[in-house]
């Protein structure tokens, strides 16, 4: 719940960092509240930069007052939705079977689902993480997850916002995990490229350390995509990747 139309001039101060110093290692993506979509759209025409948003009703069309279903996202110039974010599990108590609804919604309409898991700082300390995230994912994911449909987020909830990571480690490890339950779910063809990205106070000073460690495909950014200059510097570090 961040940003105003007088926001959309970092969108345009990316666009002209991409421009300027391309990254082709890369594929960016930003998705702005609903708001913004249908502007951030005119902004982004032409670029390379991929528009998504960040949630969905699982239905088409109703009486529902105060909710945006995927076919309107897509209508608005979304390719991408975010479904089952952690503040959404929290604040709205939202179930795996509700987000495996909203996936479903995102297929519906030809948008890409971006399926995030993630355990609690109680799981955390409890050494529960890798039994939350099998559930999550089991949950979660429908059958009809692709390559070309579905990206994995984990963000440990204890880690947002909070300037707290897990080790790099810990990261392969739970990322290891979320490749070998998909393996389990959807087959090794697909397990094995399906894009699982890491979330969770990623910034400047520490996504070299996360984002290459295995099966981390990307990230998902959260406050560091506030401000053009951050985000293109996260981005960065793929290219320095390719030197």
């Amino acid at each position: 719940m961040n940003g105003l139309g007088s926001s959309l001039s970092e969108l345009s101060a990316l666009r002209k960092h991409l421009e300027t110093t391309p990254i082709p290692e890369a594929d960016v993506m930003m998705c702005p509240p609903a708001t913004l979509l249908t502007r951030a759209r005119e902004v982004l025409e032409g670029s390379t930069i991929l528009l998504g948003a960040q949630d969905c009703h699982p239905l088409k069309s109703g009486a529902h007052t105060g909710d945006i279903s995927a076919e309107m996202l897509a209508d608005a110039g979304a390719m991408a939705v975010i479904v089952g974010h952690s503040e959404r599990r929290i604040d709205y108590g939202e179930t795996d079977s509700l987000v495996h609804a909203k996936a479903l919604a995102a297929y519906r309409a030809d948008l890409m689902a971006i399926i995030c898991i993630g355990e609690t700082e109680a799981q955390y300390r409890d050494g529960k993480t890798l039994d939350v995230l099998r559930s999550q994912l089991e949950g979660s994911v429908p059958e009809g997850a692709r390559v070309r449909n579905t990206v994995i987020a984990y963000e440990p909830v204890w880690a947002i916002g909070t300037g707290l990571t897990p080790t790099p480690p810990e990261v392969a490890q739970v990322h290891g995990l979320i490749r070998s339950v998909l393996g389990q779910m959807l087959g090794d063809s697909e397990a094995d490229t399906m894009r699982i990205l890491y979330g969770g106070s990623v910034k400047p000073t520490n996504a070299a350390d996360l984002l290459f460690v295995p099966d981390v495909n990307g990230a998902l950014v959260g406050g560091a995509s506030l401000k053009a200059a951050d985000f293109y510097e996260i981005l960065s570090i793929y290219a320095g990747s390719a030197a």
